[in-house]
């Protein structure tokens, strides 16, 4: 079965009923034993009428092609931001306040605030943000299976992808003994066995009862 190909349709939508700026959010990261949960977010206007070639939610591709699209939703997008939250604040906050956290990073590093915000799950990860100018707050918005149905939520999910596991490569250099470089911070058997001979480090979410 090919992968569902994401479209604008959903973005057009609100667009058409005054929406200036829809910003899709996606999270990765969420199940992940070490490292940060990162939040990508992703802007597109009235001016978007097409979709890049190729994007699809970041599950569904290749690393090597996640990487390749990442220059191309930089262009295509109005604008774009990553947030993350640490393996600290999971285990300080919960996991959907570190996303919470995460999103409100993201969405916080755009050059101006959304009209409208895509979360992809059940429930939204971040609380509606009221712009440091006092205008009305975004409206946010859940919808299943998001990521693989709008344009924006899928580029929000590559974006981060992409740089969370650029993130987790590096930070192998560091402690190679958990094999960070393939599994990414996930509960691999490479991982939970380094864990059970070398112990937890700082960057593992503690309060998840790992070791």
């Amino acid at each position: 079965m090919p992968a569902p190909v994401p479209s604008l349709e959903i973005e057009h939508g609100f667009i058409v009923s005054g929406a200036r700026l829809v910003a899709g959010l996606d999270e990765v990261g969420r199940g992940a034993i070490a490292g940060p949960v990162m939040v990508g977010v992703v802007c597109v206007g009235p001016a978007h009428a097409t979709v890049p070639e190729g994007l699809r939610d970041s599950k569904l591709m290749t690393p090597k092609r996640r990487e390749a699209m990442v220059a191309t939703v930089h262009e295509w997008a109005h604008s774009h931001a990553v947030g993350a939250a640490s393996a600290a604040e999971v285990d300080l906050l919960g996991i959907m306040g570190a996303l919470s956290l995460a999103a409100s990073r993201a969405v916080a590093g755009l050059p101006e605030l959304p009209d409208v915000l895509i979360c992809d799950g059940t429930t939204p990860f971040l609380l509606a943000e009221r712009g440091a100018t006092g205008n009305d707050c975004p409206e946010v918005v859940a919808r299943v299976k998001a990521d693989q149905q709008c344009a924006s939520v899928a580029a929000a999910s590559v974006i981060a992808k992409v740089r969370r596991d650029a993130l987790m490569v590096e930070l192998h250099g560091t402690h190679p003994h958990y094999g960070w470089d393939s599994n990414k911070g996930y509960g691999a058997a490479v991982h939970t066995a380094a864990i059970r001979e070398h112990g937890l480090c700082d960057l593992h979410r503690r309060s998840w009862n790992i070791a």
